[in-house]
């Protein structure tokens, strides 16, 4: 089977940055070749070519995969040494401060905590929903992710940790549990009380990305509820963040929107709870050092006080981790 392999270097980036090197490459994932054949396909002389993929070759993207002796004369057939590659790197600012790049489910204590600790760490973040931001972390396009993801078991993030991560430690560490609901007008004008309302076609909704938990959790409870989402107004439209859904609201783009409380809250809308979640931290063992600045944060009062001061947190078992065991109890 042929196959694919990611490039994680700077370096390989940035010898395939030549248009030449990157040429060669691609006609050696086609075909192997010697020196002659492709100086022969390129127009160029075969020192020309050699030039190029011996560079090719200490960066491992190119190997020798047969040497035939025809009348006395040695020729090397070279082969790239996968079918096709992923181009991947993590461009991160030269500062003398670590850099964090957290991924995943949009989080309003994570914005809270990257500005507290601004002076001594740089938390970058990239809101993509609770799934992609496993596959992120999995990829290796961020240093820890977040996620509040629910198995059809009733259980939180550890099953598709398990899933995703059975090759690697990774730990996973609760953040807070948090209050999720419909976000409507201050005031509710149009009298929203639970989700049997959105089939309503008085009401607008705008709904999350998906692989969000969020919308994860929404599809599963209109499944049982029966509800079809072509009755939805505006299910087919979504934003990338709770804050976003909230400002759907606010602005009239929506009549409502599901999001967390917080979120609410901060642009002074109503809101109508509808189930409490966990929120849970996923990294990987090797980057828990450079995370622990994160971490260490999350076992301080002054954590504790700033997020009870947000609406719809709960941080009676924030900084708690959680077993990757089949167990999967609370230390």
């Amino acid at each position: 089977m042929e196959k694919i392999e990611t490039l994680h270097t700077f370096e390989q980036l940035k010898l395939l940055a030549d248009s030449n090197r990157l040429g060669i490459l691609r006609l050696l994932m086609a075909e192997q070749a010697t020196l002659t054949q492709l100086g022969a396909i390129l127009g160029e002389s075969p020192a020309w070519v050699r030039h190029h993929v011996k560079m090719l070759e200490s960066a491992g993207l190119v190997e020798i995969k047969e040497i035939r002796v025809t009348a006395g004369i040695t020729e090397k057939y070279y082969k790239a040494r996968s079918s096709a590659l992923l181009l991947q790197e993590l461009i991160l600012p030269q500062s003398s401060k670590p850099v964090i790049i957290f991924s995943g489910s949009h989080d309003t204590a994570i914005e809270r905590i990257a500005s507290h600790l601004t002076r001594h760490v740089s938390i970058l973040t990239l809101p993509v929903g609770s799934l992609d931001g496993l596959v992120n972390l999995r990829q290796g396009l961020c240093h820890v992710a977040g996620a509040h993801l629910l198995d059809p078991g009733g259980e939180y993030n550890t099953p598709f940790v398990r899933h995703m991560f059975p090759d690697r430690p990774v730990g996973m560490v609760t953040l807070a549990y948090r209050t999720q609901g419909l976000i409507v007008a201050a005031g509710n004008p149009k009298g929203v009380s639970s989700l049997l309302d959105l089939s309503r076609q008085d009401i607008s909704f705008i709904n999350r990305n998906p692989g969000s938990g969020t919308r994860l959790w929404l599809e599963k409870e209109i499944a049982r509820m029966r509800l079809p989402a072509s009755e939805i107004r505006g299910y087919k439209r979504f934003v990338s963040t709770h804050s976003d859904s909230a400002r759907a609201v606010q602005l009239g783009v929506a009549d409502t929107a599901i999001g967390i409380q917080a979120a609410a809250w901060e642009v002074q809308l109503d809101f109508i709870p509808l189930f409490e979640e966990r929120y849970d931290l996923i990294f990987s063992e090797e980057q828990a050092r450079l995370i622990g600045p994160l971490l260490d944060h999350l076992q301080t009062a002054s954590f504790r006080r700033e997020l009870n001061s947000l609406t719809g947190y709960n941080t009676a078992h924030s900084g708690e981790q959680i077993l990757l065991s089949e167990q999967g109890a609370n230390l």
